[in-house]
């Protein structure tokens, strides 16, 4: 799993970071999402997939080998 953000499409609501802070943080400037871990560990994998869906501007992007990447988790 590999994680990228939009910057132009965030627009720093800190859903992500609220729902995986240990792979997610905020910009001082801007709030816009930085990535801290862009291949988090399997035990954080959950949580990032709900971060990947709860992001009201459907700014990450969640790539997972041999699938193509995604900007709202598959059910």
């Amino acid at each position: 799993m590999r994680i990228t953000v939009d910057a132009e499409r965030c627009v720093g609501s800190g859903m992500c970071v609220l729902t995986a802070g240990e792979v997610f943080d905020q910009g001082e400037g801007d709030g816009k999402a930085i990535v801290l871990r862009p291949e988090p560990p399997a035990e954080t994998r959950d949580s990032v997939r709900e971060a990947v869906d709860l992001c009201p501007a459907a700014a990450i992007v969640l790539s997972v080998p041999g699938t193509p990447a995604s900007r709202k988790s598959t059910p």
